[in-house]
């Protein structure tokens, strides 16, 4: 695995990325992780690709839960980004239903989560 930061357990947080296994989520996935943070990556790989987060499979502060954020998803988690959504032109054009449900019905259940988890 790549070097992380070790964090006292009060500054660690346990941190969400949806889309985390796509282009902008895997870098900040890795960020997260370099900093010492517990994170877990929600994705349907619609878009995304396992190999961007491979690296970290199987770390102990990494999770991978395949899923898709149209349907609401119950965990702890202290913070969220939400980065899901098919963003590029030939993905969003091939179904641009799924498009605009990811990206509406994906916001709100992501801020139904948090408004639980705050």
């Amino acid at each position: 695995y790549p070097a992380v930061a070790s964090l006292p357990r009060s500054k660690k947080q346990r941190i969400m990325v949806t889309g985390g296994a796509g282009f902008v989520g895997s870098h900040l996935v890795d960020r997260l992780m370099e900093q010492g943070h517990e994170v877990v990556v929600v994705d349907n790989l619609f878009t995304g690709a396992k190999r961007n987060i491979e690296h970290w499979l199987g770390h102990p502060n990494f999770e991978l839960r395949i899923h898709d954020v149209t349907e609401p998803i119950v965990m702890e988690v202290d913070r969220i980004y939400h980065l899901a959504c098919p963003a590029s032109p030939p993905h969003y054009q091939y179904n641009p239903v799924k498009t605009i449900k990811t990206s509406v019905q994906g916001t709100l259940n992501m801020l139904g989560l948090a408004k639980r988890v705050r």
